[in-house]
C-alpha cells in the first residue's frame, strides 16, 4: 500500500513525473491511492492553483483515501518530533506511513531518511 506525498501530486498534475516511472505512478493512483490529511491541505491550499486547477485537484482527490489523525498517530508524531529534526507536516506524513506500513511515494527522501520508512522515489530512476 502507498501513501502519496504532496510533491508527487504536484508533479503528477504538472505532468513532470519521469517517463520511466509514469506507468508505475499511474498504477498506484488507480489501485492504491492514499494521502494524509496534511497532504490534502497542502495540495488543495497550493497558492498557484487557478480556479480550474483547484476544481480538478478536488475532483482528483475524490478518488483517494484520506487518512486522518487519531491518538495513535498523534503519539507517534510526538515521538518522531522529539527524536528527529523533522518538520511537523513531514512528521505527520511519516507517522501515517510507519503506523499503516505504507510505502511512501515522495521525491523528498532526505526529509524522511532518518526514519524506517519504505520509500519509492519516482525521480530516482
Amino acid at each position: 500500500m502507498y501513501l502519496i506525498d504532496t510533491n508527487i501530486l504536484i508533479y503528477h498534475f504538472n505532468g513532470t513525473i519521469p517517463d520511466e516511472s509514469a506507468t508505475k505512478v499511474n498504477k498506484i493512483f488507480k489501485e492504491d491511492f492514499n494521502i494524509s490529511v496534511i497532504t490534502e491541505m497542502e495540495f488543495l491550499g497550493f497558492r498557484k492553483h487557478t480556479e480550474e486547477s483547484f476544481r480538478k485537484a478536488k475532483h482528483f482527490l475524490g478518488y483517494c483515501s484520506v487518512v486522518g489523525l487519531d491518538d495513535d498517530i498523534v503519539n507517534l508524531v510526538i515521538d518522531i518530533r522529539r527524536n528527529h529534526n523533522i518538520k511537523l507536516p513531514d512528521a505527520i506524513i511519516a507517522a501515517k506511513a510507519i503506523f499503516n506500513d505504507y510505502n511512501l511515494v515522495t521525491r523528498n527522501t532526505k526529509d524522511f531518511q532518518k526514519l524506517e520508512i519504505n520509500i519509492y522515489n519516482p525521480f530516482d530512476v
